[in-house]
């Protein structure tokens, strides 16, 4: 079978900039090259195309290469990227593509919308109030919260604040990433983090779950400091371990993701609560995802077999729909690719 072209994205104009290139790297590294050609495009901080040269290629040059591709994987968090931009890119050009849809990454991207979505699908969420520039002065402290920005990823703007002197900073620092923000009560609790895939037949592989062992909140310090401790599969009850995987699924489906997604709860004496959802979460061998798909003994190849092989299936079904324009790209089954039966039992 001839090698299929991939075309990798990375970089993006925003604070994720570093991460996102780190991602798409491990991305580049891991695909095998017996079956696919890389191409790497990067999104400069100033929002800047470029090649894997690094030469400047402007918008229009980076779209021809798109077009000329099999399939686009996206590995750009935050703004401008996980948000559905890159997804609404690719739609236009016609390039079957990695990952969740417009709406599913612009809904996950927005804290309070899927707060709504989720407490619509029965999976409960943190109390939170809802704060702007010309709200957040009025915010007075009265309990230990969490201040976060209502769209950024990788823990940016994120602080625990259990003092009114703190207040203050905390609602600065969201604010410089955001200009609305969530001051949400402190949950006490386990953090686990479930990983859920949807394979190019339909069927759904759900991980098993991992714990981040933090002392306090897991900020962007602790995050990328090394401070944050990850076991998987998380010690759990049976009865816990089921809950939180079907609460992880039911959030998947309730936002329509495709691909993979990140699905982060803290789990509570009274069950799992939802603390947000990432539809294109880190990719690094150390990043989360990839360790639950490993413990779930699929390797960091295989995972990104199942994911290129899902993206080629759904453009495929897309493209059957009779209200479909013509696509741009035939579709082509990537050979080998299954989950494990343990995985499927």
């Amino acid at each position: 079978m001839s090698r299929l072209q991939a075309v990798v994205i990375g970089g993006g104009r925003n604070p994720e900039h570093e991460v996102s290139l780190a991602s798409a790297a491990a991305v580049a590294a891991g695909l095998d090259r017996s079956r696919y050609d890389v191409i790497a495009l990067t999104i400069d901080r100033a929002g800047h195309w470029r090649d894997d040269a690094g030469i400047e290629i402007g918008l229009a040059r980076a779209i021809d290469v798109l077009r000329g591709c099999d399939v686009a994987i996206p590995m750009v968090h935050g703004r401008l990227g996980e948000d559905g931009a890159l997804a609404a890119l690719c739609e236009l050009t016609g390039v079957p593509y990695v990952g969740s849809g417009i709406g599913a990454g612009a809904i996950g991207m927005d804290k309070r919308v899927t707060k709504l979505l989720a407490n619509a699908a029965g999976i409960p969420t943190a109390a939170a109030v809802l704060l702007d520039r010309t709200t957040a002065h009025a915010y007075r402290f009265r309990e230990p919260v969490v201040v976060k920005p209502v769209s950024a990823g990788s823990s940016v703007g994120v602080s625990l604040v259990t003092s009114a002197a703190a207040l203050t900073d905390a609602v600065a620092a969201a604010l410089a990433v955001d200009d609305h923000i969530l001051v949400e009560e402190r949950l006490e609790g386990r953090e686990i983090d479930v990983a859920v895939l949807r394979l190019a037949g339909g069927a759904t592989i759900v991980t098993p779950p991992l714990e981040i062992v933090v002392d306090g909140v897991f900020d962007r310090g602790t995050k990328y400091g090394g401070h944050a401790v990850f076991r998987v599969p998380a010690v759990l009850h049976d009865e816990e371990r089921w809950e939180l995987e079907r609460a992880a699924e039911r959030m998947y489906d309730a936002l329509d993701c495709s691909g993979v997604a990140r699905i982060d709860f803290f789990l509570t004496s009274d069950g799992p609560v939802l603390n947000e959802v990432n539809t294109t979460p880190g990719f690094t061998a150390q990043s989360q995802v990839p360790r639950m798909f490993a413990a779930a003994g699929i390797r960091y190849s295989e995972l990104l077999d199942l994911l290129v092989e899902g993206a080629l299936a759904q453009r495929q079904t897309a493209d059957a729909r009779p209200d479909a324009p013509p696509s741009a790209h035939p579709t082509q089954q990537v050979e080998g690719c299954s989950a494990s039966p343990e995985i499927m039992a």
